[in-house]
């Protein structure tokens, strides 16, 4: 018989064994759950780790996600702007083809090219309302003009081309460009500004020494086209002439010369005045000197509307023969730029004594020109062009086988809205003048036998 002891000792043997069995059962998926567990642990810790360097994260992120936010308004913007852009593109077509339809009836009609330019607020409007208004889109053929009354009556006008406040002298002088290349094809050609005193006809016309004006720009321009075309020769002369109370001044006179009456009268080239100084010029320096001494012999005084207000009409003209070396051709073209003086009322200018006498003849002057105006424009047999000098020697321009322009020149003050409107007035009905379609001058070479025959095409 065993004893109590080794019964126990082989019980617990047998108990132990099967823990074991138990124990060794339960090691694998243990183990398991402790990779499990390290897994998850070390999962957490890179989580944490994470969180913990979000912010740094979104900072660095930030920007790329703002220029991709950018990218991406912009890309809308451009789908939205392209179709405005082109509605805008199409609409400057439409105008553009508009402008140039009206120019080439104007050019068969033989009209004359109206502009206006509103000059920008001077010091002397002292913060006036303004009284023109124009289109909100980019129309530059329309404006209006209203009275301070806001029951007052807006009147609205078209002409060939409106530069507006803020244009520029480049711009104006694109527009005109064209007629300066007609000078070299021979044609006659006149460029004149109009309007009350202060209203920036000179400064159209003349300009300063950073923006120069029509004058210059034009004869650089015509040297230029004269370079450009190599089988050709020119000869290009000036003129500079200035009309005060009603009588011609030669303001480019040498010196030594004694003056003379000077009468303009029919020539074989149109009105001409004999005995005025005509200088053969080659580059604008040439023009230069001669208008600062022109403008040194030039009639100026003080009024209340200008200060250096221009008390005559000033008249550069440009002579421009040009021989064509292949076609044995000669041409002739003529440019007339005039800076007329302002006219003016004398309850507004106060001007006294020898001004006064100035305004009137100015005024008169310019009443005449108004005259043979009207009556072209109503196509009565007789136009007036002897009432005045001023009259006589725009007869080329306003008569026949010319291409001439006017630009008018407003204030947009309201101070200044009875002669502005007078202006605009006096403008629309220039535009109804018919000269008929210019034609340039040609002279042929013929042969020994026969006389020079002079054509016009």
């Amino acid at each position: 018989d065993r004893s109590e002891s080794e019964i126990e000792a082989e019980i617990l043997e047998k108990v132990c064994g099967k823990i074991k069995n138990s124990v060794q059962k339960r090691m694998p998926p243990l183990k398991r759950a402790k990779d499990t567990c390290s897994s998850i642990k070390d999962s957490i810790t890179s989580i944490k780790d994470m969180v913990q360097g979000l912010p740094d994260i979104v900072a660095a992120f930030q920007p790329t996600l703002i220029k991709a936010l950018a990218r991406r308004e912009k890309r809308l913007q451009q789908k939205l702007g392209g179709a405005t852009e082109k509605m805008l593109k199409d609409y400057k077509k439409e105008v553009k083809l508009r402008r140039k339809y009206f120019n080439q009836l104007q050019e068969l009609k033989g009209n004359i090219r109206v502009y206006c330019r509103v000059r920008p607020l001077i010091s002397r409007d002292k913060n006036s309302p303004v009284c023109v208004s124009f289109p909100s889109d980019k129309d530059d053929m329309s404006m209006a003009i209203q009275n301070g009354d806001k029951n007052g009556a807006k009147i609205n006008y078209e002409f060939e081309q409106i530069f507006r406040l803020d244009s520029t002298q480049d711009k104006v002088f694109k527009e005109v460009s064209g007629l300066t290349t007609s000078v070299v094809d021979g044609y006659n050609v006149c460029i004149f500004a109009y309007g009350q005193t202060g209203s920036g006809k000179t400064y159209t016309m003349q300009g300063d020494k950073e923006n120069p004006g029509i004058y210059y720009r034009a004869i650089q321009y015509l040297f230029e086209t004269c370079e450009e075309r190599k089988s050709c020769e020119f000869k290009v002369k000036l003129s500079l002439l200035e009309i005060y109370n009603d009588k011609i001044q030669d303001l480019i006179l040498p010196k030594d010369a004694a003056p003379q009456k000077l009468t303009p009268r029919e020539g074989k080239n149109g009105i001409e005045v004999p005995g005025l100084t005509i200088r053969e010029i080659s580059a604008l320096e040439d023009v230069k000197k001669a208008m600062q001494m022109g403008i040194k012999n030039r009639a100026v005084g003080a009024t209340k509307m200008n200060k250096d207000s221009s008390r005559s009409h000033l008249i550069l003209s440009i002579y421009c023969q040009g021989y064509d070396k292949l076609t044995k051709k000669t041409s002739y073209g003529k440019l007339h730029l005039i800076d007329l003086a302002g006219s003016e009322r004398l309850s507004r200018s106060k001007a006294t004594g020898q001004s006064k006498v100035e305004a009137q003849e100015i005024n008169k002057s310019l009443s005449a020109l108004g005259n043979c105006i009207a009556a072209r424009a109503n196509k009565k047999d007789h136009v007036p062009y002897r009432d005045s000098n001023l009259t006589r020697l725009l007869q080329d321009s306003l008569q026949k086988n010319s291409k001439t322009l006017m630009f008018v020149q407003i204030s947009p003050a309201l101070a200044d809205y009875a002669e502005s409107t007078n202006s605009l007035k006096f403008a629309a009905r220039v535009k109804e003048v018919e000269l008929g379609k210019a034609s340039k001058t040609v002279k042929r070479k013929t042969s020994s036998r026969s006389p020079r025959a002079i054509r016009r095409y």
